[in-house]
């Protein structure tokens, strides 16, 4: 579960970096993904602390 929300986070990231870059897309949707791949950093660190 770990690896695949590590594999969202890095997905998320670079299309946002290439929606940044690329195609100067600054719109809602581009902030969006970068928020959620945020909530997803924090809840994969959140659920790493965690004693099995």
């Amino acid at each position: 579960m770990v690896g695949l929300l590590w594999a969202i986070i890095v997905i998320l990231f670079i299309v946002w970096v290439v929606s940044f870059v690329a195609l100067h897309v600054t719109g809602f949707a581009i902030h969006i993904l970068l928020i959620v791949a945020v909530i997803l950093v924090v809840v994969n660190l959140l659920n790493g602390r965690r004693p099995a």
